[in-house]
């Protein structure tokens, strides 16, 4: 039994859900979130309350329970309240800016590269820190990581992409013996 899945889903005032033919619609005053849902869960909208339940008792519908209530809420909380993360850059000659809807990284490398912007997501750069928001806690996530990826913290210097909040464990380099 997924403890998630038997939880009732509060939904706040001034968000609207609507569930019709396997689509789930989350509207809030950020935007509006979809989302396609497998017939395995039955959906119940009662007033100000989602209800999950699954239709078989197999494992797979006994999984999607639990993944499904928790893609609802945050599906909630984004058209609510919006999702944040927070990158910094550390390397001498290690800097990032937005040029329309591409990132330009210059990472050290013979060329800059350039990252397109999905939409929906909301990119401001700083002097070294970026600053990615939106209200798809999975597209701001994906995204967030994708950039991280490219250069991600050594452990000697600590120089590369690394979130605001990550610590980065250092090594301790060679040493001489003399």
């Amino acid at each position: 039994m997924s403890r998630l899945g038997k939880r009732d889903i509060e939904i706040p005032a001034g968000v609207g859900a609507n569930f019709s033919l396997g689509k789930l619609s989350v509207k809030g005053p950020k935007g509006e979130l979809n989302r396609d849902l497998l017939p395995d869960i039955i959906v119940t909208i009662n007033g100000n309350t989602i209800n999950l339940a699954p239709k078989a008792d197999t494992v797979f519908s006994r999984a999607l329970w639990g993944t499904y209530s928790s893609h609802i809420r945050n599906m909630i909380e984004g058209v609510s309240k919006g999702y944040g993360k927070k990158l910094l850059i550390e390397g001498t000659g290690y800097k990032w800016n937005v040029v329309g809807a591409n990132i330009n990284l210059v990472l050290g490398l013979s060329h800059p590269v350039l990252i397109p912007i999905p939409a929906g997501v909301k990119v401001v750069a700083e002097k070294a820190e970026l600053n990615i928001s939106g209200i798809d806690k999975e597209l701001v996530g994906n995204f967030t990581a994708r950039i991280r990826s490219l250069k991600k913290p050594e452990p000697y210097k600590g120089k590369g992409i690394r979130y605001s909040d990550e610590i980065v464990t250092r090594k301790q380099g060679k040493r001489s013996t003399t």
